[in-house]
């Protein structure tokens, strides 16, 4: 009985892609400003090979304040990668969707004009309220901003990023949470064709004036895969799809055999380490959100740095509880770099992959990044690959399924 925990730590990059400029990002990396703080340990993931990845092993040599990293100790089998985003985007929706097996050559839909009076009239017809804002902003900052009008009107706070976004903000003492979560089906609906965004996006928050703050009752409306990915696959065979965290909703429910959503990171792991002592076959999909919400797009670099050590530190007793049988796989679906003050947004990067358990890997299978045999550490670089989509191929391969994804296995 095969199983793959496919954990995303949301948001972390490991530095500028070749064509990040395009996408309005220069000298981006987060992972190098992670490394800044003085918080900053991954000890677990170095004993897997995590700094041997290309590029993060060059800028572990040319920078000397590094060379706890680049100092050999104990190592751990494992496989790591360097995952190139051939899809044209930078956003969660279109990063899982990669990693699922799906590549948008096509961006979804931004807005940073605002969105059209014939969206935005449609939507206050249907909802009877007015709106306030209609640009992109960033979502601490709108409710400090129209969170009184919104109070004293009762019109919704209604918000844009670089992102394929429509978010709706409204205090929860004035919309109840349902009422905002039926707003957002009735954006969902309206918004498809030329104007279908990756994700309709309630925003509630509470306080009083000045002090106003997000709650943790955020809920995502995504727009369906424009075609089957591996989930589907997976489900199609007759194994099972576990959807760990905003896996769910990033993927509107489809191709899942059951969902759990959490509070945060370390909710998330709680969780995957539960299905770790369940018996089933096929795939455990995690999504943890914090290093994106809460630290990358506020550009918190010790906050950033602390989550990544907290989860380094969990890292053994997953380890630990493994089966024979089961792959870890850990990535990322963009990257958000907490020093970049350019903007609040992501920032188009690589993103690392690691794989560990399953099979073990023959020693012919054994490279460096230039395919030389390698006998002196138990790691397998496999290099810079083409697409997250290898991610799909690999689990797909690893668990015995077929199905029309793009990417190439790892295995």
């Amino acid at each position: 009985m095969r199983r793959v925990f496919l954990i995303v730590l949301d948001s972390f990059g490991i530095g500028q892609m070749p064509d990040a400029q395009k996408f309005g990002d220069i000298d981006v990396n987060t992972l190098r400003s992670c490394m800044s703080s003085p918080h900053f340990a991954m000890p677990n993931l170095k004993k897997l090979g995590f700094f041997e990845i290309d590029g993060v092993r060059e800028m572990i040599a040319a920078h000397p304040a590094y060379a706890a990293y680049a100092k050999e100790d104990e190592a751990l089998p494992a496989r790591v990668a360097r995952m190139h985003e051939a899809s044209n985007g930078k956003d969660t929706t279109i990063g899982h969707w990669e990693i699922a097996g799906v590549i948008s050559n096509a961006p979804l839909p931004t807005y940073p004009n605002g969105f059209p009076e014939e969206i935005l009239d449609e939507f206050c017809r249907r909802t009877g309220r007015g709106v306030l804002c209609n640009r992109p902003y960033s979502g601490t900052e709108v409710i400090k901003d129209y969170g009184d009008e919104h109070v004293k009107t009762g019109n919704l706070i209604v918000y844009t990023s670089a992102d394929s976004v429509f978010q709706i903000a409204a205090h929860e003492d004035v919309v109840p949470l349902e009422t905002l979560y039926e707003y957002c089906r009735i954006a969902r609906e309206i918004l498809t064709g030329e104007h279908g965004v990756g994700r309709v996006i309630a925003r509630p928050f509470i306080g009083e004036s000045g002090h106003y703050q997000r709650t943790a009752h955020r809920h995502d409306f995504s727009i369906l895969p424009p075609k089957d990915t591996m989930l589907d696959a997976i489900v199609s065979a007759g194994q099972q799809v576990i959807a760990v965290g905003k896996i769910h909703d990033i993927f509107a429910g489809q191709g899942m055999t059951e969902f759990m959503y959490t509070s945060g990171n370390t909710e998330g792991m709680q969780r995957t380490l539960e299905c770790l002592d369940r018996e089933f076959s096929g795939l455990c999909f995690v999504n943890l959100v914090d290093y994106d919400m809460l630290y990358g797009h506020r550009r918190d670099i010790d906050g950033y740095a602390k989550a990544l050590a907290r989860f380094d530190a969990m890292l053994p007793k997953f380890l630990e509880k493994m089966k024979q049988d089961d792959l870890l796989i850990l990535t990322a679906d963009h990257g958000c770099d907490p020093a970049y003050q350019k903007t609040t947004d992501h920032t188009r990067e690589y993103t690392p992959c690691v794989m560990c358990g399953g099979q073990p890997a023959h020693k012919s299978d054994r490279s460096d990044a230039s395919g030389e045999a390698s006998a002196s550490t138990p790691w397998v670089n496999l290099g810079t690959r083409d697409s997250f989509a290898d991610i799909a191929a690999t689990v797909l391969d690893y668990l015995g399924v077929s199905g029309d994804v793009a990417g190439t296995s790892m295995l």
